[in-house]
């Protein structure tokens, strides 16, 4: 794959995606050169500290760290590696679209790099008809011998190592055969399916995939609303749903939206797309619309129960997207928090993981260290982030310290019975 005395693969970018890609190719037995330009994250992943919470990272970091280089010379990855991912953020812009400026702050740094043979291989999420572009302006630019490779990732926060070392599929879009190979090859330990394909069709397998499972879990909240008004539940519902094999047990679980790094962004980003192609993809402006509003029947249910939310102090037990990770990222809970406090609302919260984060990303709420400090003085208890710390709420300490016994269960997460035992009122998504 590269010359005697060469490092395979280098990772541009190290946030999320290209740390955790990164450690587990070094995991599969090849040298890694991890490139970023804060100098601050580098220096930590030198020193042994992780800048992101990831199940299992910090053992595989310190497993295979003779396997792994930090830097922040982009020079380091170009003269060491012939195979370069590139995995840097590209956030969506104010109209939805992704930002590529990251990316193509890259490519503009090739000239004065590149020398050699290299193939970019793109981990970034990236609108579909950007791989063909960049191709098209590497032969146009002539800069020494690219080939270019989209490889896109599936990693779900929380269980990214095993999504990685035990992956549904490897999809590879190349225009050059060899290329594609070489990429190929990095995954040949994995016991999994690898699709090779043209450039645009990879891209948009990652956009389709995401956009399909963010529709299930807007289905399954439209279906949930519903079951409210019918006296259905909505957790039966959708576990005899699943049992059908062409709809499967996966993302069926009604609550208070998505949120994420990704869903948001990659389902926003695909209908932009199509919208710039000249076609309105309704069924994703609907999917987006009731993702949105989900998080004002949460507030709903607590003006049901409190009326005017002014000067009610409301207590969010979870801030984190979803449970094993502390991503903050289109977290409900930033979006609950926000409306709650533009109702007068004073909001507390608490987050097994995610509270050392939540102060640059949440501001106006009250960050607390454990559940019952959350839940001091408070009218109501919204449970946002299934953590399974909330699996066994210390309920009787619980009502003896808040103002109601109220609970909002906006995952589901809870026994109804249970909860109600315990002398307080419960609500959850669907359930009656």
């Amino acid at each position: 794959m590269s010359a005697a005395g060469k490092t395979s693969v280098g990772m541009i970018g190290i946030g999320y995606v290209g740390l955790v890609t990164g450690t587990c190719l070094s995991e599969l037995g090849h040298n890694v050169v991890c490139m970023d330009i804060d100098a601050e994250k580098i220096a930590a992943l030198k020193d042994g500290q992780i800048p992101i919470y990831e199940p299992g990272l910090p053992e595989l970091i310190e497993k295979n760290k003779e396997r792994l280089t930090f830097t922040t010379a982009l020079e380091d990855i170009f003269n060491n590696c012939e195979l370069v991912f590139i995995a840097v953020d590209t956030p969506p812009t104010f109209t939805g679209d992704a930002d590529l400026s990251r990316v193509f702050a890259v490519m503009s740094s090739l000239p004065g790099l590149a020398t050699g043979h290299h193939t970019l291989v793109m981990k970034s999420t990236v609108p579909v008809g950007t791989g063909n572009k960049i191709s098209s302006e590497l032969v146009r630019q002539d800069i020494g011998n690219i080939d270019y490779v989209s490889n896109p990732e599936f990693l779900r926060e929380g269980s990214a190592i095993g999504d990685f070392l035990n992956p549904d599929r490897v999809v590879i879009g190349s225009r050059d055969q060899e290329a594609g190979e070489k990429v190929a090859a990095l995954y040949k330990s994995l016991k999994a399916p690898i699709l090779k394909t043209n450039i645009p069709t990879a891209e948009m397998i990652k956009y389709a995939s995401n956009a399909f499972l963010a529709t299930k879990i807007s289905f399954i909240n439209e279906i949930a609303n519903v079951c409210e008004e019918v006296g259905a539940d909505v957790t039966t519902v959708a576990e005899g749903m699943g049992y059908d094999q062409r709809i499967g047990e996966c993302f069926l679980n009604a609550g208070i939206g998505f949120g994420g790094s990704c869903f948001p962004k990659d389902v926003t980003a695909l209908k932009q797309l199509a919208g710039n192609s000249g076609y309105h993809f309704q069924l994703l402006t609907a999917v987006i619309e009731v993702n949105e509003l989900q998080k004002r029947r949460v507030v709903n249910k607590l003006q049901k129960h409190l009326g005017t939310l002014t000067d009610k102090t409301i207590a969010l037990l979870g801030l984190a997207f979803k449970p094993n990770t502390s991503d903050l990222r289109e977290a409900s809970s930033i979006v609950l928090a926000s409306r709650l406090l533009g109702d007068g609302a004073l909001v507390k919260a608490y987050d097994p993981i995610a509270i050392p984060y939540a102060a640059k990303a949440v501001r106006g709420i009250l960050l607390c260290d454990n559940i019952l400090s959350a839940v001091k003085d408070s009218d109501a208890v919204v449970l946002v982030t299934e953590w399974d710390e909330f699996s066994d709420l210390p309920l009787a300490e619980m009502k003896k310290l808040m103002k109601r016994p109220l609970i909002i269960d906006g995952r589901n997460f809870l026994d109804p019975q249970t909860v109600r035992d315990a002398g307080f009122t419960y609500e959850g998504i669907g359930r009656n």
